[in-house]
């Protein structure tokens, strides 16, 4: 990881002295051949059916019918490829050579008055590391000089979101010999499922300035801050030190009850009640650097020491967060690992007198799902969710309670990145149902049940490589009971 002070060469990517430095010539060329040879592979070796693959990257978003625009975040997959950072590019590979090219967008002159200087197609092919760079306009002409058998345009459903991609289109397309089956689309994704060492070491920073934010804020929470007070402070952290400029997806800073809902901090709820004296907190947040997300949750109690309620809870879900990291390792079925920490959640409640009877049958029944109704975690990388988690080929979903709602139910491979988060909430519209169903009621003790509804909830969140020897964890943050402690009491982090 290399956190340079001198100014930043041409061709790579960096916020500012000590803030990471990223070739971007090595990062997407060695991404681009990766590609290239996998595609080669789909075809069975044979190159001849290959053409050219063309992708088009993100455009203006504006502001419903405004003149205002959002700040621009590159289309993922295009910057995957091409790792360019402003609107209306197009960029291609062709399959039978290797070579890239880009095509910009020729701007007015006028550009110049408001953006800034236009630069033109040579400073932009050193700034990218990319064979070649041609004005859109010339696209058809260019493409055309390749003879390209096929055209292979990005076309194919996100298994997270159930939205399609959006498909290269220009003026003069209909010229061309257009693939648009999801061989490209399969290809990609799985391409981005397996991180290389490169996309690790920047996911890796991503975790340093999201973990050293995390505890800026357990520091600074107190008995009367607005919960949007912690989402401030960790924002501010991760791009005053780190060069974050982007939050990974909406802060969740939730306090007292509102830990019972799992994606507060919404526009209808945003991080906007004051913190109690006795709350717990849960904060689920986040930072991206160069695309590149991290998602961290801690949970603690705002006045430093836990109570007895809230350590039984807490030591609930940490058994199960502590279980699936030592489980993970190549082979390991994810559906397998949700099982798991279900096991040491409904364990450790039973022993907390929340539950009663067999824990077999609970698990039976999906009685964790009534107290950990999402999934154990999910793929991370340029996006929060990242892609592959339901490849055409691969396992599908388990329509069960809670397992339904895994983002993957594939087996774990070497240079993958998951998420570890287990957690336990009261959220009456789920309990409330279950003190009145025939079967789930008769493994629930009501009336201790009853005592934790304005409780909220716990989340522990890891980012975790999977390796050849097992598991790396990429967060650094504290963990325990006693550590937790300890850091909100002004002790060091990591401990001495």
């Amino acid at each position: 990881m290399t956190l340079d002070a001198d100014p930043c060469p041409a061709n790579c990517f960096q916020m500012g002295p000590n803030t990471l430095r990223i070739s971007r010539s090595n990062l997407h060329g060695k991404l681009r051949e990766k590609f290239v040879k996998a595609m080669l592979a789909r075809a069975g070796g044979s190159a001849e059916a290959l053409g050219v693959v063309l992708l088009q990257g993100g455009g203006p978003a504006h502001i419903y019918n405004t003149d205002m625009e959002g700040l621009f975040r590159q289309e993922s997959y295009f910057h995957y490829l091409f790792g360019v950072e402003v609107e209306d590019y197009f960029g291609a590979i062709d399959l039978q050579t290797g070579r890239s090219l880009l095509f910009m967008p020729r701007l007015p002159d006028s550009y110049a008055v408001w953006m800034g200087q236009i630069p033109g197609p040579d400073a932009m092919r050193t700034k990218y590391g990319v064979s070649e760079v041609h004005y859109v306009d010339e696209m058809a002409s260019v493409l055309q000089q390749l003879k390209p058998a096929a055209l292979h345009v990005l076309n194919g459903v996100n298994s997270d979101s159930g939205r399609r991609t959006q498909a290269a289109s220009f003026e003069g397309m209909d010229e061309f010999n257009v693939d648009i089956s999801d061989t490209l689309f399969e290809v990609l994704m799985e391409c981005r499922v397996h991180k290389t060492p490169e996309e690790l070491e920047v996911m890796r920073y991503a975790n340093v300035i999201a973990s050293n934010a995390h505890i800026e804020v357990m520091r600074k929470c107190r008995p009367g801050l607005m919960e949007y007070a912690a989402e401030s402070i960790f924002l501010h952290d991760c791009y005053l030190l780190g060069g974050a400029r982007f939050a990974a997806y909406t802060p969740i800073c939730a306090s007292g009850p509102n830990g019972a809902i799992l994606h507060y901090g919404h526009a209808g709820a945003p991080n906007n009640r004051q913190i109690a004296d006795g709350d717990m907190l849960l904060l689920d947040m986040g930072c991206e650097y160069y695309r590149y997300a991290s998602d961290i949750t801690v949970s603690f109690p705002v006045n430093g020491r836990f109570t007895d309620d809230q350590k039984v809870v807490y030591e609930a879900v940490l058994s199960a967060y502590t279980a699936v990291l030592q489980s993970i390792k190549p082979g390991v079925r994810w559906p397998d690992m949700q099982l798991l920490a279900e096991r040491r959640l409904l364990t450790a409640l039973a022993a907390g007198g929340f539950l009663k009877g067999s824990v077999e049958e609970m698990l039976e029944h999906r009685i964790a799902a009534l107290f950990m109704p999402h999934g154990l975690g999910h793929f991370l990388g340029l996006d929060t969710h990242d892609v592959g988690g339901y490849p055409k080929h691969g396992p599908p979903r388990i329509d069960k309670p809670g397992l339904r709602s895994l983002r993957t139910a594939r087996v774990l491979e070497e240079g993958m990145v998951i998420t570890v988060e287990p957690g336990c909430y009261f959220n009456a519209y789920l309990l409330e149902p279950a003190f009145s169903d025939p079967v789930q009621s008769k493994y629930l003790h009501k009336s201790r049940i009853k005592q934790f509804m304005g409780f909220g909830g716990v989340r522990l969140e890891d980012d975790v490589i999977v390796t050849a020897a097992g598991a790396e964890s990429m967060t650094s943050v504290p963990r325990t009971v006693e550590e937790v402690e300890a850091v909100m009491a002004g002790g060091p982090w990591p401990a001495e």
